[in-house]
């Protein structure tokens, strides 16, 4: 019997698919569109800015993910597949730059709502057409696309209606397309999907959480760019930097070999609902707390770098406070989802961390900006501390023992 290929130039992914350098590329333009959505919510320093920011956030997100299935079935850079990567991209790019007129459409030139509705109804559009025609041969992921257009439909509709409105009702109408968005891929019955390699897509979103973390990075420099380098910003920035790297440890260290491991053993027809709920779902609040983070390491920059608006017994207030505090949480929780969906076991001591998170931000209202992120340090290092110690065995087991997939 010889291989059905798609009715495009497209060449078909293996078991052991890794990554491709295309798909790294391809990556890039959302590292811009994230910076983009924290300095939004730095501009709009509101618990409704902040909405809108992840808001924004859970359409790229979305947009992202919708690639990650299609190119774990098909190789992203074969054929005229990498043409319709090159053509997101372009669209991607676009809804980037229009991020800052998301919501306040500034005067003259294009209205920035209306080229974000357009762009992610292109975006979107080439992700479905894309994946009809690699699906040829195949009617029940055919019959599976044609459920889950309605909801893509829908959202870009109410994107698109939203783009007429200001204010409250906007914001709103974003909450509705995503919700739509959202929902109609979850009430869908997973089975129709398709997954091929475990490999690719575990590694695939464990690029993204990269992505997510330099931007934790990139806005730490960003909060400086205009200021004299001096000891608090030297500290703050090297305590940020450490808040960065527990959070990677408590992702690649092992949570993310578990993840894949149990994707890799799920039975091929409940794979991808397992993929679905755990990498597609899951892993949005792991990358919308980065986010949250980045902003809060933005603001705690300002407050002890700039000598001419702020003293250093000035403690993060407001927004700012919660926003480094509740975005380690909201990371952390994602990891308790994670964990719970793919082994089934209660991941209690980042669960315990993340109520200490919660709890500290009451605690520390009049602590000093700096020592309010010596804080959050202390609690992210005590996590990474206590799992290396108390898990040293399991993980050496994983990671150098004889468990394979």
């Amino acid at each position: 019997m010889t291989e059905h290929r798609p009715p495009i130039r497209a060449r078909v992914t293996t078991a052991d698919h890794p990554v491709t350098t295309l798909e790294l590329f391809f990556d890039l333009v959302f590292v811009f569109a994230l910076t983009q959505v924290t300095a939004l919510m730095a501009h709009e320093l509101t618990a409704h800015g902040v909405v809108r920011g992840v808001l924004i956030i859970g359409l790229l997100w979305w947009s992202w993910i919708g690639y990650s299935w299609l190119c774990n079935l098909v190789k992203a850079d074969e054929g005229s597949v990498r043409l319709v990567l090159f053509a997101a991209m372009a669209a991607m790019f676009a809804i980037a730059l229009a991020i800052p007129e998301a919501f306040h459409d500034l005067p003259g030139g294009l209205s920035g709502p209306v080229v974000i509705a357009v762009a992610y109804f292109v975006f979107r559009s080439l992700h479905l057409v894309l994946f009809w025609l690699i699906a040829d041969g195949d009617a029940v992921l055919r019959r599976t696309l044609l459920r889950f257009a309605p909801s893509m439909l829908a959202g870009t509709a109410l994107l698109a209606a939203a783009s007429q409105f200001h204010g409250k009702t906007q914001t709103l109408l974003w909450g509705a397309a995503l919700l739509a968005d959202y929902g109609g891929t979850y009430l869908i019955d997973a089975r129709g999907w398709r997954l091929r390699s475990a490999k690719h897509f575990a590694e695939r979103h464990g690029l993204i959480i990269i992505v997510a973390l330099g931007e934790s990075i990139v806005a730490i420099g960003v909060g400086v760019t205009d200021l004299p380098i001096s000891w608090p910003i030297v500290v703050a920035s090297l305590l940020g930097l450490t808040i960065s790297a527990a959070l990677w440890w408590t992702y690649f260290d092992a949570t993310a070999i578990y993840g894949e491991h149990a994707l890799a053993n799920e039975p091929e027809e409940t794979r991808p609902k397992l993929a679905r709920d755990a990498y597609t779902f899951l892993h949005f609040p792991m990358v919308a707390g980065v986010v949250l983070l980045a902003l809060g390491m933005k603001k705690v920059l300002e407050y002890v770098g700039d000598a001419e608006h702020h003293d250093l017994s000035d403690p993060l207030k407001g927004i700012g406070l919660y926003s480094l505090f509740l975005g380690v949480a909201i990371y952390l929780l994602g990891h308790v989802g994670f964990k719970w969906r793919t082994t089934h076991q209660v991941g209690v001591s980042r669960l315990a961390a993340a109520g200490l998170a919660v709890v500290a931000i009451p605690l520390v209202t009049k602590v000093p900006a700096l020592g309010q992120l010596v804080v959050l340090t202390a609690i992210a290092a005590a996590l990474v501390g206590y799992e290396t110690i108390r898990y040293a065995a399991q993980r050496e087991e994983l990671r150098h023992g004889t468990h394979s997939l």
